[in-house]
C-alpha cells in the first residue's frame, strides 16, 4: 500500500515537473508582467500625487506674488510653472490669475499671450473655455472683432457655450449685424437655465432687437398644450 502511494506521489510529481517545464517560464513572465504593472500603476499615482503637491506649492507662490502686485515676478513664476507642470490644473488657475493681473496693469500683450497659451494647452477644457472668453473680451476692446469670433468659434466646452453665443451676439452688434446677433442671443437664451440671472440679461438684449423670447416661449407652450 505504501509503495502504491509512493508511486502515485511520484507520478504526480513527474506530472508537475513536466507541467512546470512546459509552462513555468510563461507563468513566471506573466507574474513579472502583472507585478510590474501593479508597481508601475502605484508608482505613477505616487508620482502624480507628488507633482500635484509641488504644483500646489507653486500656485500658492504665484498667488502671493499676484497679491503683492509684482507683475513681472508673477509672469516669471507662471513661466516656471508652465515649464514644470504644464498640464496641472493649478497651472491653468495660475495662468488665469496672471493674465488678469497683466491686463489690469495695462500689459495687454502679456495677458493675450498667457490666455492664448491656456486656450491652446489647458488640459481641462473648462479652463481653456474661460481663457477663450476672456481673450475674446480683450480682442473686442481692441476692435479685433473677427479674431474674437474666431476664438469663440472653437474649443468651447458645452457648459460655456451659452456664454460664448452671447459674446458672439455682442460682437455682431458692434459690427452692425443685427440678424446674426439676434440668432446668437436666441441660442444663448435657449441654452441658459430659466432661473439664471444671465438669461435675463440676454432677454434684455433680445428685447432691444425687437424680440420677446419669453412671449415666444409662452406661445409655444400654449400651442403644445392645445394639441
Amino acid at each position: 500500500m505504501a509503495n502504491h502511494l509512493d508511486l502515485e506521489e511520484q507520478e504526480q510529481l513527474d506530472q508537475l515537473k513536466h507541467f512546470w517545464k512546459q509552462y513555468g517560464n510563461l507563468i513566471t513572465w506573466g507574474l513579472i508582467v502583472v507585478l510590474g504593472a501593479v508597481a508601475a500603476w502605484n508608482g505613477y499615482h505616487a508620482w502624480q500625487r507628488n507633482q500635484s503637491v509641488q504644483a500646489a506649492a507653486m500656485f500658492d507662490e504665484v498667488e502671493k506674488v499676484v497679491r503683492s502686485g509684482d507683475a513681472q515676478k508673477a509672469e516669471r513664476a507662471f513661466s516656471d510653472m508652465k515649464d514644470r507642470f504644464a498640464k496641472a490644473s493649478y497651472t491653468q488657475q495660475a495662468g488665469l490669475l496672471v493674465a488678469k493681473m497683466a491686463y489690469e496693469a495695462g500689459k495687454v500683450d502679456a495677458a493675450k499671450t498667457t490666455l492664448n497659451w491656456l486656450a491652446d494647452n489647458a488640459a481641462d477644457k473648462g479652463y481653456a473655455s474661460v481663457a477663450r472668453l476672456r481673450l475674446s473680451a480683450i480682442l473686442i476692446d481692441a476692435k479685433a472683432y473677427d479674431d474674437a469670433l474666431k476664438i469663440l468659434g472653437t474649443g468651447i466646452a458645452e457648459e460655456f457655450s451659452a456664454l460664448a453665443d452671447d459674446r458672439k451676439g455682442d460682437v455682431y452688434i458692434l459690427q452692425g449685424k443685427k440678424s446674426e446677433a439676434k440668432a446668437e442671443y436666441q441660442k444663448a437664451f435657449k441654452a441658459l437655465d430659466e432661473q439664471s440671472e444671465y438669461r435675463r440679461l440676454v432677454v434684455v438684449k433680445l428685447n432691444a432687437l425687437g424680440v420677446d423670447p419669453l412671449a415666444d416661449t409662452k406661445t409655444a407652450a400654449v400651442a403644445g398644450g392645445a394639441k
